[in-house]
Formats: structure tokens, C-alpha cells, sequence
């Protein structure tokens, strides 16, 4: 059985989803009807913290892509947290979604953080002015 937790808290003037354990077929589900539900709520700022995630597959990728998505589409803005590996850890001990990440090259994607803190004191981008 998958395991997953997702809680939500508000940071500042952001939104932080923190999920825990394995992000699958199964479970990804919980992240992407959280993210639906905030953004309903108005919400236009969410940081999803996958600090406690130790194991993600394909589609939980696609849920986190599906939530940038869903965010760019009503203005908002999705950030990470990603923590780095460990400081004298070994290649191998970079963490399962550490590696998928670098290995996918997703990193380019996503706005990604070390920490929640971070994320949430990084400016906000201003939109580019669009040509009259």
C-alpha cells in the first residue's frame, strides 16, 4: 500500500503543500485535488515541499507538471522545495527524487528551492509587459 500525506499551511504570502512518503499512480492523486482545491479557494501561490518524499514516479511527475500548469493558467505561480543532497553524501545517497529530477532535467522546469523558507522570501518574477 502507498503511503502519502499532504497538509497545507499558509507562509507568508504563500500556500505550502507538504507531502510525505511515496508520489505514484496511487497517491499523486491526493497532490493534484489538494492543488485544485487551493486554487479554487483563489489561492495563486502554492510551494509543494517534497522534502519528506523518498520515492516518485512518472506520475507523480505528471502531477507536479499538471500543477504548474494549472497554476501558470490563472496567473499563479508553483515552487519546490528540493532539498539538496546531504552535505558528504555520496552520489547514490542524493535521494530517489533528487536524482529523478537531475536525471529528467526537470530542474530547468520548475522554480526549485533548499527549503521552504527560501521559497517563500524569493521574490515573485514581475510578468512580462506584453507588446501594445
Amino acid at each position: 500500500m502507498t503511503t502519502l500525506t499532504v497538509s497545507s499551511e499558509a507562509c507568508e504570502s504563500w500556500t505550502v503543500l507538504r507531502a510525505v512518503g511515496e508520489i505514484d499512480l496511487v497517491s499523486g492523486g491526493r497532490i493534484r485535488a489538494e492543488a485544485h482545491r487551493l486554487v479554487a479557494e483563489g489561492q495563486r501561490r502554492i510551494v509543494i515541499d517534497l522534502g519528506g518524499v523518498r520515492f516518485c514516479d512518472s506520475s507523480g511527475i505528471g502531477v507536479l507538471i499538471g500543477a504548474r500548469r494549472l497554476l501558470r493558467s490563472c496567473g499563479g505561480e508553483l515552487r519546490l522545495v528540493l532539498p539538496p543532497a546531504p552535505p558528504g553524501a555520496e552520489a547514490g545517497q542524493a535521494g530517489h527524487v533528487h536524482r529523478v529530477f537531475t536525471a529528467l532535467g526537470l530542474r530547468r522546469l520548475f522554480d526549485i528551492h533548499p527549503d521552504v523558507a527560501s521559497a517563500t522570501a524569493a521574490p515573485v518574477p514581475r510578468p512580462l509587459a506584453r507588446p501594445a
